[in-house]
């Protein structure tokens, strides 16, 4: 894929979604690190499922912390791993009060530093709650890139710096929501459904199914 067809590649997500977000439900800084911490090894289904029990409860580090471990565990027992993300979120509320003022930082060191925040989650929280042109690379995100040609990497890294090198500017800010939508709903991991995709003809894959298969 070279510089042209990589910028109809993201006009065509754009003009099929202008303005996409998260689908995790949140309405704070802090809401969306607690869901994103949340919804590793879990969808984001899963995930709003608990916290649509949790935030009318504790919605800050520290009534988050007022919970304790087994109070805060009994809102998030539906969700995977469970009780390592509910130490975790406990260690970083600890932090963001004695720290940050109970606020979550917007920069990526101070992110990371905060226990079950990697580079990805640090990526989605300063991308969607503050604005901050990343690229967070997921399962979705690695697979759309490699897939299509679009930033091919043997890494979640390589292929992080590459797309934040190969995506047009104007396209930086919205471009880790559109890739993993995309791959959500349409380059999936099994079955790509090139048939219904909009960038079906400026993508590398050698393997698409134009055709829809029968009852599609």
């Amino acid at each position: 894929m070279n510089k042209e067809t990589r910028r109809i590649f993201y006009q065509r997500l754009a003009d099929l979604d202008p303005n996409p977000t998260t689908e995790l439900n949140y309405s704070t800084p802090f809401e969306l690190l607690t869901a994103v911490l949340l919804s590793a090894q879990a969808t984001d289904v899963g995930v709003n499922k608990a916290t649509k029990r949790l935030f009318p409860v504790a919605n800050t580090p520290e009534s988050i912390l007022a919970l304790g471990l087994e109070g805060l565990e009994s809102y998030i027992a539906t969700i995977g791993l469970y009780h390592s993300k509910a130490k975790h979120l406990l260690q970083t509320c600890q932090m963001l009060i004695d720290l940050h003022g109970s606020e979550v930082p917007q920069d990526r060191e101070s992110l990371e530093a905060l226990p079950g925040v990697g580079r990805k989650t640090a990526n989605v929280v300063m991308n969607t709650a503050f604005g901050i042109p990343t690229i967070a690379v997921d399962t979705h995100i690695f697979r759309v890139s490699n897939r299509t040609g679009l930033a091919p990497g043997k890494d979640v890294k390589v292929v992080e710096e590459k797309l934040l090198k190969v995506t047009p500017s104007e396209f930086k800010l919205n471009a880790h929501h559109w890739l993993i939508l995309h791959g959500r709903y349409v380059c999936k991991a099994r079955k790509p459904e090139c048939w219904s995709c909009v960038v079906n003809d400026v993508c590398d894959y050698k393997s698409k199914q134009i055709t829809p298969p029968p009852g599609r």
